[in-house]
């Protein structure tokens, strides 16, 4: 027998089934379904409107009524970028113009679109709400006159449009008419005590008038009328951030998500929220995503910039700050950001001149001088940044920041007396500020007064009891008294009173390091670590100890710890993919950079690192295009463009290396290897004067630099004038003795015939210098080319037996071996090449041996992938062309022999390629 629960389930079976057979029956047309959408927006569903619309637009794809629709709810929901592709839709395809303009303006206007909503709708016909919107964007552009036209004209028509009163009010407010706005607050709420919108704009006068309570209270009323009004919850976070209640403005933000996931104003909102509570990594991924959607959404741009910086990201938040003020160049506060990335990326003139159009305001304000005078302090201009201190402390008498910079700049002159009493006047006004403090403490120890910095540390211990940083100055001070037990005792109270505080622990550590004791430096390291399992710091030292051990293991694993913390943190993955790549592991150097990339892709390490990576595993074109990325996101850095001209060079690519070797020089005219390998340009372009000049140019900016003249003599070798290239050379050595330039003196002296001193002089840098293995393997070359095979063979084993990895001597003793008739040639010669697989000449050894042994058929594969490699050397086309007659190849010998007879026969087994085809053209 069935229960009744049964024949329930069985009656709703068959209802469905007889519903499957009878379509179309009491099924809702699209008119009845957008009549339904119309009923829920006025009671403040717009969820639900959204999906009877959607459900609508599928029933009747053509519907422009549909389209409009959903545009006018994805505003309500705060969807802006649905919103413009849905009027966008309804106006192609024939909807009303006037009102789908005003939904697309209104699209606009809230992606920080305000030029483009005014010139998307410049033709739009006559209706209020295109009217109305229209003001919002010249408000929004600061051109008053035309908003104010824009919203009268609507009042004209319906004197108590809420839009045009709202937007009257702002523009009162914009005036400094704060009693106005509230007037017609209250005109729109006399008139319609529910109107969200006066609601709305009254929460927003009463907040700016410092009144959080009523204001909360407003937006809840909001919300007790429309319940899904995602910006009265955004608005709300908005107020709970400034009260400091992060809380309260995450469940507020988590309601407008859960109603609008596609809202740029709570992806926004969002990203302020984790900023103001320090999540700045949580706020930029959010931020991405904003700016990805809305690139032009200029609350985003400028916080985009204000994360970057606290992220010491300078380079970026440089760029979104300049986007920023391209827009808004008035705006002091973004100029002020502007100063402070420039001053942390290292261009403080820059930042002096960014400053330059708000110092000299009737009204600027301390920050602004303190920022000059900080900049003017990194350029080590040490007077002026002390005359802006002080201006900026005039105006701040309570600053104490500001005294600190002052007593520094005072420093920087070598006023030390006074320099110490600013600093004190600092610490004393106000006695908890731990910057003043340090900055006396360090102040005194650099001035030798110990004593003083050890009172400094004291005097903050009594005003800061409880707090650790005094104990660990405190013990800095006593250790450079050369007290250590009192050093340690001061580090382990401030590690009592945070078991947490990194710096303590480093100081013990340092002092046991101090006392040749490095297993318990480790051992103070890894207590810490065991107390604070996810402290990078921590792990980070451990790899610098590790490192002063040699221990490569040791660090990679330390440094793959801290990665490992927070696999998406730039600093400890930077510093895992460089010791990757310094043990020659790029593969993972590689995959590290790459997934790095993808939560920060435009990270100038990362892209720098990638690049490494990138060359380190032979693919040329992939790292060119990474430093390519590095050059676009730093783009007045020399050492970037260098980095891409430097690539360019090795892809042979001139024309363009040159260019961007300009570009390098324009950025930084002083710029040494940009002017040495632009030199070396010229040259090769047969342009030697040019090469020349630069060199002159080097010696006149550095006149007691080597460089200028040692570029000068390399020019004049390659211009063949050995003897004049020697007066450069020897003024460099005089500068800068180096083994380098022993050897290009030696070689100018034997190219001009001047062998006896040559040797003379090799001999005594030798005698000065018997380690240095470079010049007794060039040694070994300077026999090999006078046909002293047998010293050079000597010379080269006693190089090898210390340098087992270096291809180019072991190359030079197999060509020893070779001409000696020494058997270990051939195996001497294959142990080159599997150093060098790629390098021409270390092939053109093996091979020639291989001619001289009878294997014919493998020299001719040897030979000809390094005639591939090195086109234009002509003694490895001679040797080809010897293989592939003594395999059988007489045509291709003769072919070979006829391009290289055709061209300069000056190389020394010239007259031995004339014989060989005299031979081949007898027959022999």
């Amino acid at each position: 027998m069935r229960t009744a629960a049964a024949r329930r389930l069985a009656g709703a079976l068959l209802v469905a089934a007889l519903a499957a057979t009878l379509p179309g029956c009491d099924r809702p047309t699209a008119a009845q379904q957008r009549a339904q959408a119309v009923q829920l927006r006025g009671q403040g569903d717009f969820k639900g409107a959204l999906i009877v619309l959607k459900n609508a637009l599928e029933a009747e794809p053509a519907s422009t009524e549909t389209r409009y629709l959903l545009a006018r709810t994805y505003l309500d929901l705060g969807d802006s970028t649905s919103a413009e592709k849905e009027a966008r839709q309804a106006l192609d395809r024939g909807y009303a113009r006037g009102p789908a303009l005003a939904a697309l303006a209104a699209a606009l206007v809230m992606e920080g679109q305000h030029r483009k909503a005014l010139d998307d709708t410049r033709d739009g016909p006559d209706d209020p709400a295109l009217s109305a919107a229209r003001g919002d964007a010249w408000l929004a552009l600061g051109r008053n006159d035309e908003a104010r036209t824009a919203y009268e004209h609507v009042l004209a028509h319906k004197p108590d449009d809420p839009a045009a009163l709202v937007g009257m009010g702002r523009l009162a407010i914009v005036e400094g008419h704060a009693d106005v706005a509230h007037a017609y607050a209250d005109r729109i709420l006399a008139r319609d005590p529910r109107n969200v919108d006066g609601l709305m704009f009254k929460a927003d006068l009463v907040r700016a008038g410092d009144q959080p309570a009523q204001a909360l209270a407003l937006y809840d009323r909001v919300l007790a009328i429309s319940p899904q009004h995602r910006t009265a919850h955004v608005e709300k976070a908005y107020l709970a951030i400034g009260l400091h209640r992060p809380q309260m403005a995450q469940a507020e933000l988590d309601l407008a998500a859960k109603m609008a996931p596609g809202s740029l104003l709570v992806g926004y909102t969002q990203a302020l929220l984790d900023y103001t509570t320090n999540k700045p990594d949580a706020a930029r991924d959010v931020l991405y995503k904003v700016l990805k959607a809305v690139p032009n959404h200029m609350p985003s741009v400028l916080l985009a910039g204000a994360v970057d910086l606290r992220l010491g990201s300078y380079y970026q938040a440089e760029q979104y700050f300049r986007r920023f003020l391209e827009r808004n160049p008035g705006n002091v506060y973004a100029r002020k950001l502007l100063a402070q990335a420039l001053i942390g990326s290292g261009h403080a003139d820059e930042a002096r001149t960014v400053l330059e159009p708000v110092l000299d305001a009737r009204q600027v304000d301390a920050q602004v001088l303190g920022l000059a005078a900080d900049a003017n302090l990194q350029t080590r201009r040490f007077g002026q940044a002390a005359e802006f201190f002080a201006r900026a402390s005039a105006l701040d008498a309570t600053s104490a920041s500001l005294r600190t910079g002052l007593g520094l700049s005072r420093l920087g002159e070598g006023e030390t007396d006074d320099a110490v009493r600013e600093l004190q006047a600092a610490t004393q006004l106000d006695k908890n500020a731990p910057e003043a403090s340090e900055a006396l403490v360090q102040a005194n120890l650099k001035l030798g007064r110990r004593d003083a910095a050890l009172d400094a540390a004291r005097a903050l211990e009594r005003a800061q009891p409880g707090k650790p940083l005094p104990y660990a100055l405190a013990g800095q001070v006593l250790a450079a008294q050369g007290k250590p037990d009192a050093a340690r005792a001061s580090f382990a109270h401030a590690l009592q009173l945070d078991p947490a505080y990194y710096r303590a622990a480093a100081g013990l550590s340092q002092l046991a390091l101090d006392a040749q004791q490095p297993a318990h430096a480790r051992q103070v390291l890894a207590d810490f670590l065991g107390r604070n399992k996810t402290s990078v710091e921590a792990m980070a030292g451990l790899a610098a100890l590790a490192e002063r051990a040699h221990d490569t293991a040791q660090v990679t694993h330390w440094l793959e710890q801290a990665a490992a913390v927070d696999p998406r943190a730039i600093g400890p993955g930077v510093d895992l993919c460089a010791q990757y790549l310094r043990t020659r592991r790029a593969d993972k150097a590689l995959a590290l950079a790459r997934r790095l990339q993808v939560s920060h892709p435009e990270n100038p390490d990362l892209l720098d690192l990638l690049g490494k990576a990138q060359l380190a595993g032979g693919d040329l074109p992939a790292a060119l295009e990474s430093y390519k990325q590095l050059a676009q996101a730093l783009p007045r850095s020399a050492p970037a463009l260098m980095q891409v001209a430097a690539l360019r060079l090795m892809q042979n690519n001139t024309t363009q290396a040159e260019d961007d070797l300009k570009s390098v020089l324009a950025i930084q005219p002083d710029f040494p290897s940009a002017q040495l390998e632009l030199a070396a340009l010229y040259v090769r372009k047969g342009s030697p004067d040019l090469a020349l000049m630069i060199a002159e140019h080097m010696q006149r900016q550095h006149p007691q630099g080597a460089a200028g003249y040692q570029l000068q003599g390399d020019i004049l070798m390659a211009k063949r004038q050995p003897a004049a290239a020697l007066a450069p050379f020897l003024r460099a050595y005089a500068l800068h003795a180096t083994n380098e330039l022993a050897i290009k003196i030696d070689n100018a002296l034997r190219e001009a015939g001047r062998t006896a001193e040559a040797d003379s002089r090799l001999g005594a840098w030798l005698a000065a210098h018997p380690d240095d293995l470079r010049v007794q393997a060039y040694r070994a070359q300077t026999w090999i080319a006078a046909g002293d095979f047998k010293r050079a063979a000597a010379q080269l084993e006693a190089v090898a037996r210390r340098q087992r990895d270096n291809a180019v001597v072991l190359n030079n003793l197999a060509v020893s071996y070779q001409a000696l008739g020494d058997a270990r040639a051939q195996a001497t010669a294959e142990a080159a090449l599997k150093l060098a697989p790629k390098r021409p000449d270390v092939m053109d050894t093996l091979g020639w041996i291989l001619v001289g042994k009878g294997d014919a058929a493998r020299a001719v594969t040897v030979l000809r992938d390094a005639r591939a490699l090195a086109p234009k050397a002509r003694d490895i086309r001679y040797h080809l062309a010897a293989a592939l007659a003594a395999s059988g190849d007489k045509d291709g010998a003769r072919k070979e022999l006829d391009g290289l007879l055709a061209g300069d026969m000056r190389f020394a087994q010239a007259e031995d390629a004339r014989k060989l085809m005299a031979r081949l053209k007898s027959g022999g």
